[in-house]
């Protein structure tokens, strides 16, 4: 299964977006960015949180813990 940074850059070249509009998204550098891009560095929950609902995926999707982007709100 794909790594965290290797997920993140796939789904930004899929929407073809540039590194620093995600940047700016999440209030960072955009060295700070690539960072994520590249494994140097892992964001935070609240980063994370941002990432995965900018892309309508699950967090596990994200990070690599399951191929299947979709995920459901259960109500009770």
């Amino acid at each position: 299964m794909p790594t965290f940074p290797e997920r993140l850059k796939e789904l930004r070249k899929e929407r073809r977006l540039y590194q620093r509009e995600l940047a700016e998204l999440l209030g960072i550098s955009v060295r700070g960015y690539q960072c994520y891009e590249t494994g140097e560095h892992e964001p935070g929950v609240k980063k994370l949180i941002a990432l995965a609902d900018y892309y309508q995926v699950s967090i596990d999707y994200l990070v690599g813990r399951t191929d299947a982007p979709d995920f459901h709100t259960s109500k009770e």
